[in-house]
This record gives structure tokens, sequence and C-alpha cells, in this order.
């Protein structure tokens, strides 16, 4: 197919190699505008971008669809399909019925159960036992169209944002290839019931509030691994929680509990098993008492606000 794709990250880049390889002809790729990032803050283009550059494609990349002018160019590419993964806009309606035979999108998870832009966190944190991948046909909605094609995977009890991530990139890219070569697209409307929205991730979310239950918290901890990454604070002092376990136990939330970092939460207690302290490389629990000393007692709550 001559097709158009539109996404941003990591996982948008799996399923344009993969499109490539299957000998599609990609004829412009859109992504988001490169923006600074890391230490030195430099501009940097996005995974996507970057990769399309040096698959020698042409990129664009508008910070936005709604003017006439984008929307005449993107017409003017003349393509039978319009692939969008992660893209980070929404699409105007001219935008969707502009290919042929409209835009299909990659969403990673089992719809109508987390529409929106963060799925695979929120079904960790919600405690789901399985996600998955549905190549949906786009309409104006907010993923609301009906599923060409859906692939389902377990979640594993200790999986992490990263690991779930990681695994469906590759259900992603598979379906996504697969889709395009059924003869015909049948799709399914979705459910009107079980809708539920996966929420852009919040900084603030990131902060465990020891008030809450330990069993969310656990969970949490798990989706939120690597970013935003989740973290208490000792006065000034960030401290990344990478693993953590929930334990049948009672005492005040923020309070340390015993010597093996066990915190009190609002329901249960959790066991800190793997941290990262700012600029520091991730330790066990044990490696980080070592260098400081955290009496029973200790009321991890810090001075941030």
């Amino acid at each position: 197919m001559r097709l158009i794709f539109m996404g941003t990250p990591d996982f948008a880049k799996t399923c344009l190699a993969a499109l490539i390889d299957a000998g599609h002809e990609v004829v412009c790729v859109y992504s988001q505008p490169p923006r600074k990032s890391g230490r030195g803050h430099k501009t940097r283009p996005s995974p996507v971008q970057a990769f399309a550059e040096e698959q020698g494609l042409m990129v664009r990349h508008p910070l936005s669809l709604k003017d006439p002018e984008a929307q005449a160019a993107f017409a003017a590419l003349n393509a039978d399909l319009a692939v969008v993964v992660a893209y980070g806009l929404l699409l105007p309606q001219a935008i969707l019925e502009a290919p042929k035979r409209g835009c299909i999108n990659v969403h990673a998870s089992l719809l109508p159960r987390w529409r929106g832009a963060a799925p695979i966190q929120r079904a960790i944190e919600a405690g789901d036992d399985e996600t998955g991948v549905g190549i949906m046909q786009m309409e104006a909605g907010l993923d609301t169209g009906p599923v060409i094609l859906e692939r389902r995977l377990a979640i594993g009890p200790e999986e992490t944002g990263a690991s779930l991530h990681d695994r469906l990139v590759d259900l992603g890219a598979q379906a996504l290839v697969e889709a395009l070569t059924l003869p015909a697209w049948q799709p399914t409307p979705q459910s009107e019931t079980g809708v539920t929205y996966a929420h852009k991730l919040n900084k603030t979310e990131a902060k465990l509030d020891w008030r809450l239950p330990a069993a969310l918290l656990a969970r949490r901890i798990r989706a939120f691994n690597p970013v935003p990454g989740a973290y208490f604070t000792l006065g000034k002092d960030r401290i990344k929680v990478l693993a953590a376990e929930p334990l049948v136990l009672s005492g005040q939330p923020g309070a340390v509990l015993d010597d093996q970092l066990t915190v009190g939460c609002g329901e249960g207690a959790l066991r800190l098993t793997e941290l990262q302290p700012a600029g520091k490389a991730a330790m066990s629990t044990k490696a980080f008492l070592n260098g400081r000393a955290l009496p029973v007692g200790t009321l991890l709550v810090g001075d941030e606000a």
C-alpha cells in the first residue's frame, strides 16, 4: 500500500520499521516536532523522525493539522491509508477522510478499556490480568472507532511499564502488518459498556502517597517504572522506587517500620526492595541503607510540595 505514517515514540518506530520490512511504500512520515531533552536540554528529533530520516523518508512535523494548508498538503500525498501510532495530535475530520481507506490506529489496550494516552501504565496500575493491542479504524472520537483486529497478552505479576511496553511493541507491529494483509476489513464496533480512560501520566501522582493502600502503591511503582518514576523524598532528596512488595502489616503511613525499609501505608505496608537516589545508579535497599541510616519511626515525607 501507499501509506502515510504518523507517530512519535519508540513504540511507533517499531511499527514503522515493520511496515517498511513488509514492503509497503511510506510516502511521508508525520511526527511531533523536535523537543529539548536530556541533561544538556538539546533539541532532539523524536525516535520516529530520527529513524525515518535514516531510511531516507520525507518527514513533516506540523504543530497543528487544523489549517487548510496543512490539510491540503496531507491530501496531496494521495495515500491509500494513514497509519497512526502514538502520534500525539488529534486528527481533524478532513485528515481522517483524506486517504482512500481512511486512517487506522495501533492502540495498546483491549478497547474500549483504556482509551487515551497511557493505556500500558494504567492497565498495570489497575491490576488488570491481561491487555493487548487493537488495530482500530479511526473516527472523530478519542479511540472510539471499530476494531479491525485484536491480539491479547497476559500481564505478569512482576510486570513493569517498561517490560509490558516492550512486549506490546512487538505484538503491535505484528498485528499491524497482519491487518494490512487481510483481503477485506470487517471492523467490530466497540462495546458501549466497560469504557475506561487512561489519562495522561501526571508527575504529581508519581510521588508516593503513603495514605493509599500498599497494594495500589506497589502496582503504581511497577507501572511508573521507568517513566515517570515513582518516588519519595527525604528532606529535599528525591529517591526513586523501582520495586517494592506489599505486606500485611500496619503502621503509621509514611513511617519506617523495620530495618528492611518497610513503610506503613493507609492499608498494609510496603517493603521497598530497589531504589535509585538522584544522580546515582539503581541499588538494592541493603546497599541504600549502608550509606544512609533510617531508624524505625523515620517519616518519609520530605520537604517537597
